[in-house]
């Protein structure tokens, strides 16, 4: 009895043409199923939309970041303050409010740092010579002649920070502004018009002689000269002569305020003035002009020691005449001249060489003569001058 069952056998029991096309189908589904190598192109597409995708996931990250850092709203209630789209309201109007301010805020910033003594108090203690804050508020404009003499001022030295320290002076008003011309109105023959036209002229002959630069510095007063009628007999003569060979009896400082700039040299641009200026009806229907003034000169020597400062103070009466030229033979618009006096205060005595001569207490070998008369006060402006006038050179009581 044989021990194989059937079918186990050595040979095959699947017939040859079976197999081999078995083994052929394997064949090809393997190799349709094995991973192929991508071309170079697919390569670079597919990198660059890896980089893409890599770059917006970054974007989306630092976004997601910045609103975790953002501190939130406040939220709006009586106890949290204004709600954020108040706060931002508020803060634009404060933007257009300094733009608004800006411009002007600019020009008051270089108004002061060319004018410091503008500010309050004078912070940065650069009062100019005007200044008289110290001496307490300016006086006002005089009206009557006063009844007494100013009271005795603080003892100080004057400097050329305050060149009128010390003196009442301080409280007077400066320059051409200090010389007020009245209201005009009709007097006499003369319409309103004619009467301030002539007080406007006796204002500028003040000026011309007493403030104006040139005429302080000994230059021919140009400026006063213009104001006076050429028809007046002798006047100009007599002008010209003063100014050309002054002596005793011609001396241009009894109607001019001149300095030898050689000597002397004027402190700052201010000189203190107060007087006034009244009128009224003169002879044959003319106009008369009274002018009475005081003015202060602040000086140091031009050479030598230039910090010391001292003052010239000279009061002049002027009196005016102006004529209707339709009755008189006179120039429209001038003024004639029909008395004037002086009294000087600090000048040298006995020299009349056509200058103001101030003295000063550093000067080895003071200029001309001792004075010998009484104490005067040049700032006395109660008494006229006929009274006040002393014999002979006098002394000042202050200056």
């Amino acid at each position: 009895m044989s021990d194989q069952q059937p079918g186990e056998s050595g040979e095959p029991t699947v017939p040859d043409d079976v197999w081999e096309r078995f083994a052929r189908d394997s064949e090809r589904d393997i190799r349709a199923s094995a991973p192929k190598e991508p071309s170079a192109r697919a390569r670079m597409v597919t990198e660059r939309l890896r980089l893409q995708d890599e770059r917006e996931a970054a974007r989306n990250s630092r976004r997601t970041a910045r609103k975790e850092s953002r501190p939130a709203a406040p939220p709006e209630g009586w106890r949290t303050g204004p709600a954020w789209r108040e706060t931002d309201g508020r803060a634009a109007r404060r933007r257009r409010l300094w733009a608004i301010l800006g411009v002007p805020l600019a020009v008051a910033v270089a108004v002061v740092a060319m004018k410091p003594s503008l500010l309050p108090g004078d912070l940065f203690g650069t009062s100019s010579a005007s200044s008289s804050a110290s001496a307490g508020p300016e006086l006002p404009a005089e009206t009557a002649a006063p009844t007494a003499p100013p009271s005795a001022a603080a003892s100080r030295t004057p400097t050329r920070q305050r060149p009128f320290a010390g003196s009442p002076a301080e409280r007077w008003a400066d320059g051409a502004d200090a010389v007020v011309v009245p209201e005009a109105k009709a007097v006499g023959s003369l319409t309103k018009a004619q009467v301030a036209t002539a007080l406007r002229q006796t204002k500028n002959l003040l000026v011309g002689a007493n403030l104006d630069r040139a005429t302080l510095r000994g230059e021919r007063p140009k400026a006063a000269i213009a104001v006076l009628d050429a028809k007046q007999p002798h006047m100009i003569d007599d002008i010209e002569r003063k100014l050309s060979a002054p002596e005793k009896k011609h001396d241009p400082v009894t109607l001019f305020s001149r300095f030898d700039p050689r000597e002397v040299s004027l402190v700052g641009q201010v000189v203190k003035v107060r007087g006034r200026i009244t009128f009224k009806e003169g002879e044959n229907g003319s106009l008369a002009i009274h002018t009475d003034y005081t003015f202060v000169y602040p000086v140091s020597p031009a050479d030598g020691d230039k910090d010391e400062v001292t003052r010239t103070i000279v009061r002049r009466v002027i009196d005016v005449t102006f004529l209707n030229p339709a009755k008189y033979q006179v120039t429209p618009g001038k003024v004639m001249i029909g008395h004037y006096d002086e009294t000087i205060g600090n000048s040298a005595c006995d020299v009349y060489d056509g200058f103001l001569h101030p003295q000063f207490d550093s000067a080895a070998s003071p200029t001309g003569a001792t004075p010998t008369g009484p104490a005067m006060d040049p700032y006395d402006r109660s008494r006229d001058l006929e009274t006040s006038r002393t014999a002979g050179c006098g002394t000042l009581s202050r200056t």
